[in-house]
């Protein structure tokens, strides 16, 4: 009885003790998952920067696509109002010239005219030419010809403007998918330190390389960007994103880019140079066409990195040669 006395009592004081246990170490303590090391961040950020330039790439093709597509549009939209407008007036005309030629008698006794005495009936008859005035039958072909015309353009605008729908869809998608990454991305910048919002009327720096004529160009208006905000789909001058800049800066150097780092890389097909062979105003590409940069001399590199930074100048060592696929010379 004593034995079993003590033994309930025991057993009451481990209950009581893991009671104080579990009020002493803080909820969900023993299977925490240690805190990641800044090393580990940072291997965590590089990968997702990777993953986020390739998203912003894609974003910058559709948001190209859709301008493209919508200026296209515009385009025809303007020009089907102007044939509109052309063809009312012929219609106006060859309505005139029915209506003068059946008060005057000249078409009465035509088979199937007579019916409803109508002159814009008239005009859809194929008989009528053969019995007005050459100059009276070449109004009325002129304004078939402009409604064949207004038939042409309609369909050729309903396409565009389908195609612009499109495309604007594909963007949609592309900036959630973006904004979600980019998300993630500021998460792991904050606890690397804080971030740097970057300045947009920044004055930049002079730049002083051995670069000249349009690289010069080229890399004079890349410098002046130094300091702005890094931003996706940012083509300035407020705030820039890697090809946006290169393509711009290299405008000033009197070459026109593409848009995106992979239509840049692929216009450059024939003008790739070797790594060891670098001039200033070169463009650098990254494994994955996700990221570019212009390459200032002196082993260094102007660009634009990514969200939470601002245009600058790094060395390539400090950058990593690794990251790499190879250089064009606009």
């Amino acid at each position: 009885m004593f034995h079993r006395a003590r033994g309930g009592l025991a057993a009451r004081a481990l209950v009581g003790l893991g009671l104080a246990a579990a009020l002493v170490i803080p909820a969900g303590a023993a299977g925490a998952e240690p805190k990641p090391t800044i090393k580990q961040v940072k291997a965590k950020l590089e990968k997702l920067n990777d993953q986020v330039d390739v998203l912003v790439d894609r974003y910058n093709a559709a948001n190209s696509k859709w301008k493209s597509a919508k200026a296209k549009a515009d385009k025809i939209g303007k020009r089907l109002a102007a044939e509109e407008e052309r063809a009312e007036a012929f219609r106006a005309q060859a309505v005139t010239l029915a209506v003068s030629a059946y008060q005057g008698g000249a078409v009465l006794t035509m088979p199937g005219l007579v019916v409803g005495g109508d002159p814009e009936a008239m005009l859809g008859s194929a008989a009528t030419l053969t019995h007005l005035s050459d100059g009276r039958a070449a109004s009325v072909a002129a304004y078939e010809e402009a409604l064949k015309g207004l038939r042409e353009q309609r369909e050729e605008a309903q396409a565009a403007l389908k195609t612009a729908a499109e495309a604007r869809r594909e963007l949609g998608g592309q900036k959630a998918t973006v904004e979600r990454a980019i998300k993630e991305q500021l998460k792991l910048l904050r606890k690397l330190g804080p971030l740097n919002p970057g300045d947009p009327n920044s004055p930049g720096q002079k730049y002083t390389g051995p670069a000249s004529g349009n690289a010069r160009a080229a890399l004079d208006f890349a410098y002046a960007q130094i300091g702005k905000p890094y931003r996706y789909g940012g083509t300035g001058p407020d705030s820039w994103d890697c090809s946006g800049l290169t393509q711009a800066s290299w405008a000033k150097g009197g070459v026109s880019l593409p848009r995106t780092t992979t239509q840049q890389w692929a216009w450059g097909a024939s003008r790739r140079v070797p790594m060891d062979a670098l001039e200033p105003g070169d463009l650098l590409f990254n494994k994955g066409l996700g990221h570019v940069g212009m390459y200032a001399g002196d082993g260094k590199m102007v660009h634009a990195p990514r969200t939470g930074d601002v245009v600058k100048v790094v060395t390539l060592s400090q950058y990593g040669m690794g990251r790499f696929l190879g250089a064009i010379r606009p």
